[in-house]
């Protein structure tokens, strides 16, 4: 059993790592952080860090011999990585949720196994099936690179003017998958956690609104009927239960309004804490970090209250510069990643504001 005094592994140096590092060691873990770039934000705050490759196995079997168990803080952690951890060490969560999230048709076909509306898609390798998937999907469509894409990265969108050719150079002539075009409301997200021994918990459906393809603004509540929650969370509670899934999941989706009824379809997974979740450091009763750890370890989950109405803004390239305001603000919380260089569409921080909420204690 995983107890206070033992060592959580986390697989990448960001901001993430660096939050589920701080909420390890406010329930008595030590951590030892696994990243190749040198000067990693999580550093500051782990008992131990290792600066090596992910493909460096000598490294990685002295690292999952150094911990009681290893998670990870981004889904593109190579499988060759993932196996070799996991024949040294428990890793939470599993390979198999990580091998589906880090392919979009592996994700969609997933997903749509279990019954759980998404957009039409198909898979593209080539121009010419990219010719038949459009011939089939139709126009608007999105083309999207199978793997590395995050923040509107890898992906083009295609109208009836665009040119196939011009958006099949675009995404690099890499494996891709061509979804048919959402007309939807906005982006919501669930974020949950489920236990080895199948506890689950998930916290309210959150809002989501993005600038520059970049997650600015999460409000909660999302601002939907109960029927439409309730919805969201038993598509994710689904998901964790057909993936085994340990630890923290996020499901982003689409709110569809038609003729006044609300409907959901998936867009997205992630299997780790998210960025849509950071709502929850100062305005839930327990954060997603802290509830990762708990998950991550075989401990109960914590309450996943809501403290009133949140707002949360990413704090983006100079958006950190204004620290000093917001500190002076009365009930924002601010949380700087310890990043030293901002650049544009870099995440440098973020703050919460938490509103009174009729009905609501603290």
């Amino acid at each position: 059993m995983i107890r206070p005094g033992c060592t959580l592994g986390i697989l990448g140096g960001g901001q993430l790592g660096r939050m589920i590092a701080m909420a390890a060691a406010q329930l008595g873990l030590k951590t030892h952080i696994y990243a190749p770039e040198e000067n990693s934000p999580a550093f500051e705050v782990a008992t131990e860090f290792t600066i090596a490759a992910y493909e460096d196995e000598a490294n990685l079997v002295r690292f999952a011999k150094a911990v009681d168990v290893v998670t990870y803080e981004f889904e593109n952690v190579p499988s060759e990585t993932a196996a070799t951890l996991s024949a040294h060490a428990k890793l939470a969560p599993n390979a198999q949720a990580l091998a589906v999230s880090q392919d979009r048709f592996l994700e969609k076909s997933f997903i749509a196994g279990l019954g759980i509306a998404v957009a039409p898609f198909a898979p593209v390798s080539s121009e010419a099936e990219l010719a038949e998937a459009l011939a089939r999907i139709g126009r608007p469509a999105v083309l999207k690179t199978r793997r590395f894409g995050y923040d509107g990265k890898g992906q083009v969108k295609i109208t009836p003017g665009t040119d196939p050719a011009a958006a099949w150079e675009e995404v690099g002539r890499a494996a891709s998958i061509l979804e048919g075009f959402v007309p939807f409301e906005r982006e919501v997200s669930v974020v949950a956690a489920r236990t080895a021994a199948g506890a689950f918990a998930a916290y309210d459906l959150c809002a989501n609104e993005h600038r520059h393809h970049i997650l600015d603004i999460t409000r909660v509540p999302a601002g939907v009927s109960p029927e439409t929650e309730e919805q969201a969370f038993r598509i994710a509670g689904a998901i964790a239960e057909a993936l085994d899934y340990v630890g923290v999941v996020a499901v982003e989706l689409f709110l569809i309004t038609e003729d006044g009824t609300e409907r959901l379809m998936v867009n997205e997974i992630a299997p780790r804490v998210h960025n849509s979740g950071h709502w929850t450091l100062g305005g839930a009763r327990t954060s997603q970090f802290e509830q990762h750890v708990r998950a991550v370890c075989g401990w109960p989950l914590g309450d996943t209250a809501r403290l009133g109405r949140v707002e949360m803004k990413n704090l983006i390239g100079h958006d950190a510069d204004a620290w000093e305001e917001l500190l002076a603000e009365p009930g924002a919380h601010l949380h700087l990643y310890g990043k030293t260089e901002a650049r544009a569409g870099r995440k440098m921080g973020h703050v919460t504001r938490v509103f009174p909420e009729a009905g609501r204690t603290f």
